[in-house]
């Protein structure tokens, strides 16, 4: 693990600190993570930014350590609040579980299966990338849903290096590799499936 990294549970950052990482300009800065949060009848340009903060900010329970549930990990290095990684039951990403190529083309599993987690964000502050914080964050998210009583959890990561930076937020193959994930399958020509049981 990069030295002088923590990754906390979200609820246990304070929303300054995830707001932070997220920035204030690119694709974080106006996602907040809910592309697959969004109910059905929801069109993602319909939902303002503000909103979208709004919810993320409720789902993580930022500020709330007593909480019991969070949608996701805060990294801080040296103290400096630098990544994100979207983490929970996959049943919470109504946006995936309405889809019919990623994650599901070609398996057989029960889209409402809550004991199945996913990671649907990797993300990593400008500046800081390119040093191992990603690989750390998936490593503290199968930790983190392993002690949340997940059976399994999956990535749906690119397979290529030659995305344009608004898709690399689901991370890479080598990312989640490193974490113990294995390749369970290949919906798309550039979207693989990657999962470990716990």
């Amino acid at each position: 693990m990069t030295a002088g990294l923590r990754v906390v549970p979200a609820n246990e950052a304070p929303w300054e600190d995830l707001a932070a990482v997220l920035g204030t300009r690119g694709p974080a800065s106006r996602c907040f993570c809910q592309r697959y949060k969004l109910a059905r009848g929801e069109s993602f340009a319909a939902v303002p930014a503000e909103e979208r903060a709004w919810r993320l900010r409720v789902q993580t329970g930022c500020g709330d350590p007593g909480s019991a549930t969070t949608s996701g990990l805060v990294a801080y290095l040296d103290g400096e609040p630098v990544g994100w990684c979207a983490v929970e039951p996959r049943a919470a990403y109504q946006g995936l579980v309405r889809v019919f190529t990623v994650p599901w083309k070609d398996r057989d599993e029960d889209r409402e299966d809550e004991t199945v987690w996913a990671v649907t964000c990797l993300f990593v502050r400008a500046g800081r990338r390119r040093s191992g914080i990603s690989r750390a964050l998936a490593r503290a998210a199968v930790t983190h849903a392993r002690e949340r009583g997940a059976r399994a959890l999956e990535a749906y990561p690119m397979l290529t290096t030659a995305a344009v930076e608004e898709e690399l937020h689901v991370g890479t193959v080598g990312t989640f590799a490193a974490a113990g994930m294995t390749q369970v399958s290949a919906p798309t020509p550039r979207r693989v499936v990657m999962r470990v049981e716990l």
